[in-house]
């Protein structure tokens, strides 16, 4: 008989909002949680202006929207390459019945050293303090092994969702990329951090076998959220200055990545490059001149490097993009909070090669 030991264990809240669903809501939800057998749980974090840019990344990562901070899937995707993706559950168990569910742990005789359990807190847990901490013991006693809080070799977690409860292995998002607030260059009209990262899942998809390129990188903030995550991206500007403050945000973090201060046409006949995907945040006329002739040559040539290209834009260019031969697959918005209010739109595009 396996001996039951006294664990510590640690409570993790996870940051979900605590409103009140409609009862579409708890339908798509109780569809999405009934998926059968997903490899993974996803949670999600996003203020309102970013719900839309969420779920476009959510449609393009994985191929299907997250439905109220909460995603079922067979992929495994990295969470630090998404600014909303706080948490993957790597599930190995999951029952509606406690019992069932504590026999199934105990049943996959897991056997490790310096382990950890954490309690994911979703919306409609009402399991209070006390509770939860008596769940993670349960858990702990039918892992063999000495847990460790400090430095964890590994982290698992239990949660309750829609009655059913689930465990497996926890991943976090690394929020080290936070730090990027702190670059040395910016301006003032530079693309917030959590749109740059939320661009840079787009594009690749969540690959990081992906080749990317930002086709206008300014100061670099699209460059310093794929490099945190471990994507391969270059950047190119035809502003000098623009460039050495890329240059310097990059050295500063001790980041590596090709900057190349050229015209976006001229560096396709210079280079022989070709990407799997390219970023266009379009200039809008507060630091670099642009009209529709410019907007036209940037898109054109930029569709002769990649047959993937994310463009971002505060203008209606969607008879631009159509004009330069490009299919748009999906469409998303975010607003810039602020004394200056204004929305950008992104446009996800396929080279038209027929």
């Amino acid at each position: 008989m396996r001996k039951k030991r006294k664990a510590r264990t640690d409570i993790y809240v996870a940051e979900q909002p605590h409103t009140t669903l409609t009862k579409s809501q708890k339908f798509t939800t109780t569809l999405t949680s009934k998926k059968k057998n997903p490899d993974y749980l996803y949670t999600f974090n996003y203020d309102y202006h970013h719900s839309d840019l969420c779920k476009l990344e959510s449609r393009q990562v994985f191929g299907e929207e997250e439905m109220n901070k909460l995603l079922f899937s067979n992929l495994e995707i990295d969470p630090s390459i998404s600014p909303f993706i706080k948490n993957r559950l790597e599930l190995i168990s999951s029952s509606a019945d406690y019992s069932e569910f504590l026999q199934n742990i105990e049943d996959k005789n897991i056997h490790i050293e310096g382990f950890k359990i954490e309690y994911l807190i979703w919306e409609n847990d009402v399991t209070d303090f006390a509770e939860r901490r008596e769940k993670m013991k349960d858990i702990g006693y039918r892992i063999e092994g000495n847990p460790n809080f400090d430095t964890p070799s590994i982290t698992y977690a239990v949660c309750k969702i829609e009655n059913i409860w689930y465990f497996g292995v926890l991943a976090k998002q690394d929020v080290g990329w936070y730090h990027h607030k702190q670059k040395p260059c910016s301006f003032s009209n530079s693309i917030g951090m959590t749109i740059g990262k939320s661009l840079v899942g787009i594009a690749s998809k969540g690959d990081k076998s992906n080749r990317l390129l930002d086709a206008c990188c300014g100061v670099g903030t699209i460059l310093l959220e794929a490099c945190f995550a471990g994507f391969s991206i270059e950047g190119c500007d035809i502003n000098p200055n623009a460039c050495k403050h890329t240059e310097a945000n990059l050295a500063y973090y001790s980041y590596s990545a090709n900057v190349y201060c050229s015209d976006i046409k001229e560096l396709g006949k210079s280079l022989d490059k070709q990407y799997d995907a390219v970023i266009i945040d379009l200039p809008y006329n507060l630091y670099s001149y642009s009209n529709d002739e410019i907007v036209l040559n940037i898109i054109e040539s930029t569709a002769k490097l990649a047959p993937r290209i994310v463009i971002v834009s505060i203008s209606d260019i969607e008879n631009l993009i159509k004009k330069a031969g490009l299919e748009i697959s999906d469409f998303g918005t975010v607003e810039k909070r602020g004394k200056s209010k204004f929305t950008r739109k992104i446009w996800v595009c396929e080279v038209d090669n027929n």
